[in-house]
């Protein structure tokens, strides 16, 4: 890859970072506030259990006969038994439309080639599906002269035709002219769902319906991102089961089950993916789920390595399943067109309320954003709304340390009046707080409720189709991560480029923690307790590492957001909050009678219980 030059985009986001330097030492004044700093977890999967975990579904491929030797079709005719009436021919036929290209092969009648035509790689190739034998579907079955066969190994001879702007692709693995297994696909136009019928006519005295009858699907993700972690992060195994239940595989880590009365099968690898859907659910189905990817690395081609198997029921002695293929993109308004099968639900917006927000709120909203605006720009905006939105709980949040920060040194004076009694340090803390009408948890409770907002985002970006290959200033893909150096090295957990969005979202993140953190919490820090100062260098740090290979919307949306944070946390400070005024109103509280309710009256029988058993063991 040719390495980047410095350029005039670049040059704006480095004045960003002094711009913001500038700016906060002018209004350093920092004020209390304790944050959780977000951990990034990374799971590792051993090199023999992966090899191990590989080999139990090493792909099957298709004998390979030599079609002008006599002996070897001889051979294959023997082999197959009945099926030999077949004409033995090599070949593909194509199937296109406006958005997709599929070849199929008369060697097993399945699909050896699945083309995207509107999109393309990180590095400008066409989006395959399935190419050069990643992928293989075969239906396995006994026959009455004691055989057990694959479609994998038997020939069919197509015949294409068309009803009105449909393409028919119909391939026939023959006993006789009337007798026959047919795979038949439909392709309709601007569409990426393709008909697939599988029937046989005349079989059910071939077929030994005592016997298994399997569908077996494998597929190998074929590696479409710049970073081929983070694409593997994303690419999973998803299906629909039991009337509408989603659920999925480990993303992670190897991963297999059995499940019941599935309607569709997903292979999804991040931006794309390949769907099996049934119109009558399969009864059961075995799934399995490796891991390919163990590092990050150039030269790996594959993601996941995905296999699903299937049992099948024969109908009066016949083969009869009415399927569906889809191959395409994992776009909302793409998929929310099958309202049959609800493929929409192939994308992970997250789970429980954090996926109701993401789907029916964010995505819609910056969907609109951006059908008139430039892609980052639409998250710009985006995330000033949503700031702005929250503005009334990080007024409730600072008002809270402000409050505390006035109590500071009547709190230091119980300290030091009580430092060798922990229990009545306790007691005269949290009756001061009652007096002046203080909650130490106030401050919490407001940004817990933001919670939802942050990692219903943290779950759009990454999700987000509308993003994938869209530039802003000097981000190539905002799925992707932006590229300003390119490392002649690697580092650990940090990869072998410099990317400028984490930066500028880590300076914007330690001059908020400044503000929130400050001297005063290294004033507050009790024994025993986390070193603050020290998560307050930690989480930028982190942020860094952890951001470096994500997608750079997220960044931006990172440094974007902080930024406006402080901005409202400034102007609350400036203008609107006043430390007399609080002192003062908290002095009036003070005068006022208080009710204990239930909860404080509990907790301080209890302490004075405890307060009391500690003196009389004394004695």
């Amino acid at each position: 890859m040719e390495e980047k030059k410095f350029d005039i985009n670049t040059v704006i986001g480095f004045v960003l970072i002094f711009a913001v330097m500038i700016a906060m030492f002018y209004f350093n004044q920092p004020t209390p506030e304790e944050i959780e700093a977000e951990k990034a977890k990374q799971e590792q999967v051993a090199a023999e259990a992966k090899t191990n975990q590989v080999e139990k579904i090493e792909e099957q491929k298709p004998a390979v006969i030599d079609l002008q030797d006599s002996t070897a079709v001889a051979n294959y005719k023997s082999a197959v038994g009945a099926f030999g009436f077949t004409k033995t021919s090599e070949g593909t036929t194509k199937l296109e439309n406006e958005v997709l290209y599929l070849e199929i092969s008369n060697k097993g009648g399945q699909i050896v080639e699945a083309k995207m035509k509107d999109f393309v790689t990180y590095d400008s190739i066409p989006v395959h599906l399935i190419k050069d034998g990643n992928a293989n579907f075969a239906i396995s079955f006994s026959t009455n002269d004691n055989r057990v066969l694959s479609t994998a190994d038997l020939f069919f001879e197509p015949i294409l035709s068309s009803s009105g702007d449909n393409q028919i692709l119909s391939l026939k693995a023959k006993v006789s002219d009337n007798q026959y297994l047919e795979y038949r696909y439909e392709m309709k136009p601007k569409d990426y769902l393709v008909d697939f019928t599988v029937r046989s006519q005349g079989l059910n005295r071939v077929l030994n319906s005592s016997k298994p009858l399997n569908l077996e699907w494998k597929l190998k993700g074929i590696r479409h991102n710049k970073s081929v972690q983070y694409e593997s992060r994303y690419t999973e195994m998803m299906y629909n089961y039991e009337d509408g239940k989603i659920d999925y595989l480990s993303a992670n880590s190897d991963d297999e089950e059995t499940e019941e009365d599935v309607q569709w099968l997903s292979f999804k690898q991040h931006f794309f993916t390949s769907i099996l859907a049934t119109k009558k659910n399969f009864k059961t189905a075995e799934i399995s789920s490796v891991n390919l990817v163990e590092e990050e690395s150039k030269e790996v081609k594959f993601t996941k390595d995905f296999s699903a198997t299937i049992p099948l029921a024969l109908e009066g002695g016949e083969i009869s399943e009415s399927l569906d293929w889809y191959y395409g993109p994992t776009d909302v308004k793409v998929l929310s067109q099958y309202d049959e099968y609800q493929l929409e639900d192939t994308i992970y917006f997250g789970w429980g309320i954090f996926g109701w927000i993401n789907r029916y709120v964010f995505t819609p909203f910056y969907t609109f954003l951006s059908s008139f605006l430039p892609y980052g720009i639409a998250i710009i905006i985006m995330t000033i709304i949503v700031r702005l939105a929250l503005s009334p709980v990080t007024y409730k949040s600072y008002l809270s340390q402000a409050k505390m920060k006035v109590l500071k040194p009547e709190i230091t004076e119980i300290n030091e009046k009580y430092k060798d009694n922990a229990m009545k340090k306790q007691q005269e803390t949290m009756k001061l707080y009652g007096k002046a009408g203080v909650s130490p948890m106030s401050g919490c409770v407001p940004a817990l409720l933001q919670l939802p907002i942050f990692y219903s985002l943290f779950m759009f970006f990454p999700t987000s189709f509308a993003l994938r290959q869209k530039s802003f200033l000097w981000a190539e893909d905002l799925s992707s991560y932006d590229t300003i150096f390119n490392l002649p090295f690697t580092i650990p957990f940090y990869g072998d480029h410099v990317s400028l969005f984490p930066i500028l979202a880590s300076v914007a993140i330690f001059f908020y923690m400044m503000m929130t953190t400050g001297q005063s919490m290294q004033m507050q820090q009790q024994p025993g307790m986390p070193n603050m100062k020290f998560i307050m260098y930690l989480s930028p740090l982190m942020m860094l590492f952890f951001f470096n290979n994500y997608a750079s919307g997220l960044s931006l949306y990172y440094f974007v957001s902080n930024l406006i944070t402080i901005g409202i946390m400034l102007v609350i400070k400036n203008y609107i909050l006043d430390d007399k005024k609080i002192h003062a109103q908290i002095q009036e509280n003070k005068k006022k009678p208080k009710k204990e309710n239930k909860f404080q009256k509990k907790m301080r029988e209890m302490m004075e219980q405890a307060e009391a058993q500690k003196k009389a063991g004394k004695r």
